[in-house]
């Protein structure tokens, strides 16, 4: 059984208030992906490197970008899912928006995973409280998860 309904079509673009907008990542968006990580990289590790061991402090350009055609593999076959947060021109990454199907960790009753987070010079702006209201409304309204983990 999949964790998303039959038929489900994931959304290719959110538009958020503050003029940015969602996207699934793909491969292409290493040029604007691997400095905000690594820009963000010590803030990004003590949320996400116990669970996830990212993003190692020596991740090259070539891994990152594996990485990224590797989400976009995912996104297709409806098996994870890794939004870019983009400026209007998609000329900076801000931020991604994670959202994982259950597993062993997860919360019980759990529909989804999902985790989010800015750059560095977005820590508390405008941007960040936009994603904070707009991605548990999305998930419940667009993708119907009753119980979301917002973990790690």
């Amino acid at each position: 059984m999949s964790w998303l309904p039959d038929g489900f079509e994931h959304p290719l673009r959110e538009d958020l208030p503050t003029g940015h907008h969602l996207r699934p990542i793909r491969g292409a968006d290493a040029d604007i992906d691997y400095p905000a990580v690594m820009g963000s990289r010590e803030r990004l590790w003590a949320k996400y490197g116990e669970a996830w061991g990212w993003p190692a402090e020596t991740m090259s350009f070539e891994a990152d970008r594996e990485d990224l055609e590797r989400h976009a593999v995912e996104i297709e076959a409806h098996e994870t899912f890794n939004y870019a947060v983009l400026d209007a021109a998609e000329s900076a990454l801000l931020g991604c928006v994670y959202i994982d199907p259950p597993d062993e960790r997860s919360a019980p009753g759990a529909d989804a995973v999902a985790s989010w987070w800015v750059v560095d010079a977005e820590a508390g702006s405008d941007l960040e409280r936009a994603l904070d209201e707009f991605v548990p409304r999305w998930l419940a309204e667009t993708w119907g998860f009753r119980s979301v983990d917002y973990s790690p």
